[in-house]
């Protein structure tokens, strides 16, 4: 049962970030917590059932992981970007074998790391290097432990995900793999002369498109 389970926006600063969700929809993103394995931090909001919207940054105040951080994060091309406005950074799919999706997959997702906050743990595909997956085209996955999904306990601000557009040069290519990851229902792919990412948003002003 491959879903969307959230997907992140990544930003110089949270600051930065929030600053930016509540101009194009006109919501203050709440804070979230810290990913002490990553030395980042986040805010997030409820983005429709058992979904979430996330605003990712590093966190200024903590040390060196002593391991390259997820989403590109140290990628000084993303650095540079995100310091422009904040982008699309990554899509996270939700699912209940993990395993299973790793040994399906033509492509390298990434080892399997595990987090824990408070009762709750969850296991995630993180590329060592800190890479994205066909720079991001592809989701995350992730396998939480038994229990509510975090965002029943996030505020709900009345925003949702419309939809996901991934664009690509040969889009045939990327739906083929897609499907053969079981995910090719929860995006829209489209010609574009390079490879592109983002989110379609509604909120109570309308909606705004956070492109990568």
């Amino acid at each position: 049962m491959n879903k969307i389970d959230h997907f992140a926006i990544g930003a110089d600063s949270l600051e930065q970030g929030v600053a930016a969700l509540k101009e194009a929809l006109g919501i203050e993103v709440p804070r979230g917590g810290k990913h002490e394995a990553m030395s980042t931090h986040n805010c997030v909001v409820q983005a429709g059932k058992e979904s979430f919207l996330e605003i990712i940054a590093i966190d200024p105040d903590a040390g060196d992981p002593g391991r390259t951080r997820w989403f590109t994060l140290d990628d000084p091309m993303t650095q540079a970007r995100l310091n422009e406005r904040p982008r699309a950074l990554c899509w996270v799919v939700g699912t209940d074998d993990l395993d299973a999706v790793i040994a399906a997959s033509p492509v390298d997702l990434g080892e399997v790391v595990k987090f824990t906050r408070g009762d709750r743990s969850w296991r995630l595909t993180v590329p060592r290097d800190g890479s994205l997956p066909q720079a991001g085209l592809l989701p995350a996955f992730i396998e939480w432990s038994p229990g509510a999904h975090p965002s029943s306990g996030m505020q709900d601000l009345g925003i949702a995900l419309k939809e996901i557009r991934l664009g690509h040069p040969e889009p045939s290519q990327l739906i083929s793999l897609l499907t053969t990851l079981g995910v090719e229902h929860l995006a829209r792919v489209e010609q574009a002369n390079k490879p592109s990412l983002a989110f379609i948003l509604s909120g109570s002003t309308g909606e705004a498109a956070i492109l990568d």
